[in-house]
């Protein structure tokens, strides 16, 4: 037990045991040393400590009811595969938000193996939700702050999609929203101006694919990388499309997209609606085809929010503050 997880025990105090026979299964969910049960001390607020072939747990009764099904979950999942300590932390926040759900059915639903052997798989409740609309509907837009996998998990989808011949090419388009002003003072020619626009997703790419593959589909076109504008005039039949940061196009750059998909295709829109970066003021186009199109069967809306943040454990806490701050609208830019 980590000494200053917790205070000593107290009346209210409960304890509880939990037998792990398997000494292999036991480290994976110990850790060295019962490392991952210091992580998880402090994810879940209670005492662990290890015991021989035991897990002995120690806090409030309602607590260390909670643990236990947390443990029992992570035991489950661990015997699919292994889980690393910030897995390990986010399962349990997960767990500890979602009562009734199954840690293994997340992890068992494999959306992509990437190149170097990673597993790409849901990682919360809204995660699995998008996978499915994805899977089930033409058009999905995944809404919700940075950190929260929309743009990857809709990257990991096409590239699946791809692989399974279920499309002939991937399209990953966004807007260049400052193309008319700051990109002119970047050296090179319009392609090398834009690629910066574009990095986010060439490394979603690299983070999946090995390099050698990717120059091949880009240099035949399998998987095409282009800003928003280069859509227009195009029908894109039988392709997965991938549209990020959509809420930087106005609504009728957003209709001009929308009306490019052709026979055969799917397509993902992604944007976070606090982050409009349009000059002047302008209306987003992901705020209005939120508006126009939400009764259109065949187009899904996925909403994801600060808990579902899989970054850094920090940016879920400043995704978190800066909504408090804009939703009570007691301070102003200048009072700070």
């Amino acid at each position: 037990m980590h000494p200053s997880a917790r205070p000593g025990p107290t009346e209210a105090d409960v304890a509880a045991d939990i037998e792990v026979a398997d000494p292999g299964l036991l480290l994976k969910l110990s850790g060295p040393g019962g490392s991952n049960l210091r992580v998880l001390e402090g994810e879940l607020g209670v005492s662990m400590g290890l015991r021989g072939s035991t897990i002995h747990i120690q806090g409030p009764n309602r607590d260390v009811e909670m643990v236990e099904r947390v443990l029992h979950e992570l035991i489950d999942a661990l015997q699919l595969r292994d889980l690393t300590p910030v897995e390990m932390a986010r399962a349990a926040r997960t767990l500890r938000a979602n009562p009734q759900l199954r840690l293994r059915a997340l992890l068992d639903d494999v959306v992509l193996t990437t190149s170097n052997r990673r597993i790409v798989s849901p990682k919360g409740v809204t995660q699995q939700n998008y996978i499915q609309a994805i899977r089930t509907h033409d058009l999905v837009f995944g809404i919700g702050p940075a950190g929260t996998g929309k743009t990857y998990l809709a990257m990991a989808m096409a590239i699946r999609a791809l692989q399974e011949r279920q499309v002939k090419r991937i399209i990953l388009t966004r807007p260049a929203v400052e193309a008319g002003e700051r990109l002119g003072f970047l050296p090179g020619d319009l392609a090398e101006k834009i690629n910066p626009y574009l990095r986010p997703l060439y490394d979603a790419l690299h983070d999946m694919m090995e390099p050698g593959k990717i120059t091949a589909l880009l240099e035949r076109g399998t998987i095409e990388v282009a800003p928003l504008a280069f859509m227009r005039g195009r029908t894109l039949n039988n392709c997965f499309v991938v549209l990020d940061e959509a809420q930087n196009t106005t609504p009728e750059q957003m209709k001009m997209f929308l009306t490019r998909l052709g026979f055969d295709a799917k397509g993902v829109i992604t944007g976070d609606v606090t982050q409009v970066d349009l000059p002047g003021g302008a209306r987003s186009g992901l705020r209005h085809a939120e508006h126009v199109l939400r009764s259109i069967q065949g187009i899904d809306f996925v909403y994801f929010s600060h808990a579902d943040v899989v970054r850094h454990p920090l940016v879920q806490q400043i995704v978190q503050a800066y909504d408090a701050h804009e939703s009570t609208g007691n301070a102003s830019d200048d009072d700070i």
